[in-house]
């Protein structure tokens, strides 16, 4: 709970204490000696509604959680103060009908301020949560927006990688047919060479046996 709203309240207690004590004694005065007393009653509730003022704001400054119990307490603090009102003005009332009613309408009238006030403060917190709301809205489309550019920069890397497969499969096509040619044309040199073999053969064969014969009819 907030120190400062506790220092609040500490004063206002020992102020309604004080209140009741001379509330009891101005009952028992008349004349000059019970205006004044009153007196002095007024001002101990102007000092009060002032705390309560400062505790009301400070109530409303903490934190939801928190500021439902501090209200619920200054109401009970505000209801004290509406008692002693009523107590002044029966004391200050010659006619005690009359202080009866004032009585009963300006406690009316508290309690709609209360209201009003408690409707506010349940205004603000739903303010507070739409604002909130919106916010993780916002960023829940923000990071929708970033998702959304992530996945188009991995689709164009994609498809740009598809290319290059399809162009490096197109390649390795392409090498398979020269591939395919160099062997045909390795196989047709290869046979080439093998006839020449041949034909070398039978080219050296036949001047051999031509030596041959020359030689058997030069010594025959």
């Amino acid at each position: 709970m907030s120190e400062v709203f506790e220092g609040y309240a500490g004063q206002y207690c020992e102020i309604s204490a004080a209140l009741s004590r001379k509330c009891a004694a101005a009952s028992a005065l008349d004349g000059d000696k019970k205006q004044q007393k009153l007196s002095e009653i007024q001002a101990d509730v102007q000092e009060s509604e002032s705390l309560i003022r400062r505790m009301d704001l400070e109530a409303r400054s903490m934190q939801p959680s928190v500021k439902a119990g501090l209200l619920a307490k200054l109401r009970e603090y505000k209801s004290d103060l509406n008692n002693v009102k009523g107590e002044i003005k029966r004391l200050s009332a010659p006619n005690a009908q009359q202080a009866t009613r004032e009585e009963l309408l300006e406690s009316g009238m508290s309690d709609t301020l209360t209201a009003s006030s408690d409707q506010r403060g349940r205004l603000m917190m739903t303010s507070e949560r739409l604002n909130q709301s919106s916010d993780r809205i916002r960023e829940s489309q923000r990071t929708v927006f970033e998702t959304e550019e992530i996945g188009v920069s991995i689709l164009q890397d994609l498809h740009n990688q598809r290319q290059s497969l399809l162009h490096a499969h197109t390649t390795l096509h392409g090498v398979d047919d020269y591939i395919g040619k160099s062997k045909k044309i390795l196989a047709s040199m290869s046979k080439r060479m093998d006839r020449n073999k041949w034909i070398v053969g039978g080219i050296i064969a036949t001047l051999v046996l031509a030596i041959l014969f020359i030689l058997y009819f030069k010594f025959a």
